[in-house]
Protein backbone atom coordinates (compact mmCIF):
# COMPACT_ATOMS: atom_id res chain seq x y z
CA UNK A 1 0.00 0.00 0.00
CA UNK A 2 1.54 3.46 -1.07
CA UNK A 3 1.50 6.36 1.91
CA UNK A 4 -0.28 9.38 1.10
CA UNK A 5 0.43 12.68 2.91
CA UNK A 6 -2.46 15.07 3.52
CA UNK A 7 -0.38 18.43 3.50
CA UNK A 8 2.87 19.34 2.11
CA UNK A 9 4.88 20.68 5.48
CA UNK A 10 7.96 18.53 4.13
CA UNK A 11 7.14 19.14 0.51
CA UNK A 12 10.28 19.61 -1.83
CA UNK A 13 10.69 19.82 -5.61
CA UNK A 14 10.59 15.85 -6.31
CA UNK A 15 7.40 15.57 -4.35
CA UNK A 16 4.49 15.15 -6.25
CA UNK A 17 0.57 16.36 -4.91
CA UNK A 18 -2.64 14.95 -5.61
CA UNK A 19 -5.07 17.50 -5.76
CA UNK A 20 -9.12 18.27 -5.96
CA UNK A 21 -10.13 21.88 -7.16
CA UNK A 22 -14.18 23.16 -6.80
CA UNK A 23 -14.64 24.82 -9.95
CA UNK A 24 -17.60 27.67 -10.66
CA UNK A 25 -19.46 25.47 -11.76
CA UNK A 26 -19.60 23.37 -8.14
CA UNK A 27 -18.15 20.41 -10.08
CA UNK A 28 -14.67 18.77 -8.70
CA UNK A 29 -11.35 18.44 -11.12
CA UNK A 30 -8.78 16.30 -9.57
CA UNK A 31 -5.00 16.35 -10.70
CA UNK A 32 -1.53 15.78 -10.38
CA UNK A 33 1.79 18.29 -10.05
CA UNK A 34 4.80 19.17 -8.87
CA UNK A 35 4.71 22.77 -8.63
CA UNK A 36 1.11 23.13 -7.09
CA UNK A 37 1.21 27.28 -6.83
CA UNK A 38 2.20 27.14 -10.81
CA UNK A 39 -0.48 24.70 -11.63
CA UNK A 40 -2.96 26.56 -9.80
CA UNK A 41 -2.90 29.85 -11.84
CA UNK A 42 -2.32 27.67 -14.92
CA UNK A 43 -5.96 26.27 -13.83
CA UNK A 44 -7.17 29.99 -13.62
CA UNK A 45 -6.42 31.12 -16.85
CA UNK A 46 -3.38 33.53 -15.18
CA UNK A 47 -0.57 31.88 -16.90
CA UNK A 48 -0.58 29.52 -19.82
CA UNK A 49 -1.19 26.15 -19.74
CA UNK A 50 -3.90 23.98 -17.46
CA UNK A 51 -6.66 21.99 -17.95
CA UNK A 52 -9.68 23.36 -21.09
CA UNK A 53 -12.52 21.95 -18.62
CA UNK A 54 -10.97 24.09 -15.61
CA UNK A 55 -10.12 27.42 -17.49
CA UNK A 56 -13.96 27.15 -18.77
CA UNK A 57 -15.09 26.89 -15.38
CA UNK A 58 -12.97 29.58 -13.70
CA UNK A 59 -12.35 30.68 -10.74
CA UNK A 60 -10.74 27.27 -8.90
CA UNK A 61 -10.29 26.86 -5.67
CA UNK A 62 -8.13 24.52 -3.64
CA UNK A 63 -10.29 22.25 -1.62
CA UNK A 64 -8.02 19.15 -1.05
CA UNK A 65 -4.18 17.91 -1.48
CA UNK A 66 -2.05 15.39 -0.53
CA UNK A 67 1.54 14.65 -1.31
CA UNK A 68 2.57 11.04 -2.92
CA UNK A 69 5.53 9.46 -2.90
CA UNK A 70 6.43 10.06 -6.38
CA UNK A 71 4.56 10.48 -9.62
CA UNK A 72 3.60 6.56 -10.17
CA UNK A 73 2.13 6.72 -6.40
CA UNK A 74 0.06 10.31 -7.44
CA UNK A 75 -1.07 8.59 -10.67
CA UNK A 76 -2.57 6.09 -9.17
CA UNK A 77 -4.12 8.05 -6.33
CA UNK A 78 -5.31 10.01 -9.27
CA UNK A 79 -7.20 7.41 -10.93
CA UNK A 80 -8.64 6.38 -6.75
CA UNK A 81 -9.92 9.81 -6.51
CA UNK A 82 -11.43 10.20 -10.24
CA UNK A 83 -13.27 6.76 -9.52
CA UNK A 84 -15.37 7.89 -6.76
CA UNK A 85 -18.51 9.08 -6.96
CA UNK A 86 -18.59 13.16 -6.00
CA UNK A 87 -19.91 11.98 -2.29
CA UNK A 88 -17.03 10.33 -1.72
CA UNK A 89 -15.20 12.83 -2.87
CA UNK A 90 -16.92 15.73 -0.92
CA UNK A 91 -16.36 12.90 2.48
CA UNK A 92 -12.70 12.80 1.37
CA UNK A 93 -12.43 16.77 1.69
CA UNK A 94 -14.14 16.95 4.68
CA UNK A 95 -11.59 14.27 6.08
CA UNK A 96 -8.88 16.98 6.23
Amino acid sequence: MQLYYKGIDTLDNKSWIVYLLKCANNSLYCGITNDLTKRLRQHNGEIKGGAKYTRANTPCELVYQEVALDRSSASKREYEIKQMNKSDKLNLIKSV
